[in-house]
């Protein structure tokens, strides 16, 4: 099936050997793609993974121990979000590709739902505690180079990217249980990424995020006790200070929050409020590559060298709070030097009180003199 968005991004959905969907995003005219039939000979896609609720903190828990057997690390030869190869078929059956999405061969969470297998110590507890790990995740491939990173791409790729985070949030938001819908980035051996190829994901989440959560009462609280949108006032008075402002465009404003808890954190902002991405205008969405990519070339030259991040989209839940919400890209990074990392240390592990090191206001500074 295809089908061409309004900026000419042609989408193509079909299934890889386990049964999993996969969806293409093509630039430009041509003719719709047909594609590559998954050569691989794979067993019917299953996976389960349980969720479990802390009481103590309120929040669930998600524990998937099929993920111990993920891909971790491959070779250049051997990765799997490369374009297949006449010798070698991978996650990606076609040969070449612009932007391209995929279920997660091993999700946190999927439609298969089900507690997972007994362990040692027997069945699982019953009880409205403990439910099975419904949801969906989805490995988004910026592109085909598996050396370059996202500040390699083009303006015109990022709108393609951009477009594939659009559309999957649609497709993901009317899931049946999907609560909240997450994208984002991890880029970095440093940060955690086990494919070291450009990629992100996107979580489809079966409860609101904690800290959405968190941040919704806080924007409640706010709103009652002023008659004000919080999150435009936190933006107009970084834009009025200018002080920990890193970029600046007609739709986007990047900036160092007051309050950063990272050595190395931008948080991003549409300047009109909208509650997520397919919210969003189409200029607003063309003047968002230029300036992420502006952000991320700097940060590339704070230390001289690639810095790790991961880079989290805040969209409102589905279905409370979009009202009190807005939607916002979080970079942050654990790198502090050129030569050491942030570990969190025992007062930000044991009770989340976080301790930066680098003042916001020295953060963004270097920031705006970092030639990109």
């Amino acid at each position: 099936m295809s089908r061409t968005a309004a900026d000419g991004v042609r989408t193509t959905t079909a299934r890889l050997a386990d049964g999993r969907e996969i969806v293409y995003f093509d630039e430009g005219g041509g003719p719709p793609r047909v594609p590559v039939p998954d050569r691989r000979d794979l067993p019917p896609f299953s996976a389960a993974s349980e969720l479990r609720f802390d009481p103590l903190l309120r929040e669930w828990v998600i524990v998937a121990s099929h993920r111990q057997t993920r891909t971790h690390m491959p070779a250049a030869d051997a990765c799997p979000l490369c374009p297949s190869t006449a010798d070698r078929t991978t996650e990606v059956p076609d040969g070449d590709y612009d932007v391209v999405v995929f279920e997660n061969r091993f999700p946190s969470l999927s439609a298969a739902g089900g507690p997972p297998p007994d362990g040692p110590d027997g069945p699982g507890e019953a009880g409205p505690d403990r439910r099975p790990g419904t949801g969906r995740c989805e490995v988004v491939v910026f592109g085909p180079d598996h050396d370059a990173s996202f500040a390699d791409l083009t303006p015109r790729r990022v709108r393609t990217v951009l477009e594939a985070w659009t559309q999957r949030t649609r497709a993901l938001s009317a899931l049946p249980g999907t609560e909240q819908v997450y994208c984002f980035e991890n880029r970095g051996a440093e940060i955690g990424v086990t494919l070291p190829h450009p990629h992100g994901q996107v979580y489809a989440l079966p409860f609101v995020a904690p800290r959405t959560r968190r941040v919704l009462e806080s924007a409640r609280e706010h709103r009652e006790r002023t008659g004000r949108d919080l999150f435009s006032d936190v933006l107009d008075a970084e834009r009025r200070s200018g002080l920990r402002s890193v970029a600046a465009g007609e739709h986007w404003t990047a900036f160092v929050p007051a309050a950063a808890r990272w050595p190395v954190e931008v948080h991003v902002y549409p300047n009109r409020p909208v509650p997520d991405l397919p919210a969003l205008t189409d200029a607003e969405r063309d003047d968002f590559g230029p300036l992420y990519l502006d952000v991320l070339r700097r940060l590339d030259a704070l230390f001289g060298m690639p810095l790790p991040y991961i880079a989290a989209w805040h969209q409102a839940p589905v279905r409370t709070g979009r009202d009190l919400s807005r939607l916002r890209l979080e970079v942050f990074s654990v790198r502090r030097s050129p030569d050491r990392l942030k570990y969190l240390a025992g007062a930000e592990s044991g009770m989340g009180v976080f301790i930066n090191d680098v003042p916001p206001e020295t953060t963004a500074r270097r920031l705006r003199e970092a030639a990109p």
